[in-house]
């Protein structure tokens, strides 16, 4: 498993450089080499004599992304972001053009954050939409944008396109989305993409929480906590880590 781990990560290796890089004998590597191409694991390239990973592994993998629940990984995550926090937390995906709540993990305080599983939000307005919004490329964003008109919900809310184009490019380049009460007076929102296989975000994690709890400087605080939740659902669902774009 070392050297199938190992191969997957240095694709395109040589026997004799494979050999000296995890410190084993050429002879003895050869025979773990056979024996993971045997079961389609890796493959060998006669041609430029290297081994690369095979397509069995791929269908292994596909095999546990099938089996794996987006919501089911995020419970335990998001439970330990509510204690770590204090604060109602959520997860969420882009739905035709809306936020929708897949899960809520609420915090014991009685003044908090309610979105249950299946309420819609706008995406212009939210923490997560906006999380979601940042990583959706120009044409992707364009067409969203010529779709439907930004709604203000509130005093806050982000209603011209221009400025919401700018709070993208800053969510992008910090990896962290915050709705200040743009969806609902004396609520703010902390969030983060969770990222797939392919590097995509496919749903947000956040916390939400009331005004007088989330001040600045707890919402700088709470950030920390929001980010590291978000890449260990990535991690989770077998996702890759995607860093903040400048």
């Amino acid at each position: 498993m070392h050297v199938f781990e190992y191969l997957s990560d240095h694709p395109g290796k040589a026997l004799t450089n494979l050999a000296k890089e995890l410190g084993e004998a050429p002879a003895t590597l050869y025979r773990v080499l056979v024996t993971l191409e045997t079961r389609g694991l890796v493959e060998f390239d006669p041609v430029d004599q290297v081994w690369h990973i095979g397509a069995r592994a791929f269908t292994i993998g596909t095999k546990y992304l099938r089996r794996t629940s987006l919501v089911e990984r995020a419970r335990p995550i998001m439970r330990r972001l509510m204690e770590d926090t204090g604060e109602t937390a959520n997860l969420g995906a882009e739905r035709e053009g809306q936020v929708l709540f897949l899960s809520q993990v609420e915090t014991h305080e009685t003044i908090r954050a309610f979105f249950p599983p299946g309420t819609l939000s706008a995406m212009h307005a939210s923490g997560i939409g906006k999380a979601l919004l940042a990583q959706m490329d120009e044409d992707r964003l364009q067409r969203y944008l010529k779709s439907r008109r930004l709604v203000g919900f509130t005093p806050h809310t982000i209603t011209d396109h221009d400025a919401l184009k700018q709070e993208l490019a800053t969510i992008r380049e910090n990896g962290l989305s915050i709705d200040r009460e743009e969806r609902n007076e004396g609520m703010v929102c902390i969030a983060a993409p969770v990222f797939d296989a392919n590097g995509e975000a496919a749903a947000g994690i956040s916390v939400s929480g009331p005004t007088h709890r989330m001040k600045p400087d707890v919402v700088e605080r709470l950030s920390t906590h929001v980010v590291d939740a978000a890449q260990a659902l990535t991690v989770a669902v077998g996702g890759r880590l995607t860093p903040p774009q400048s």
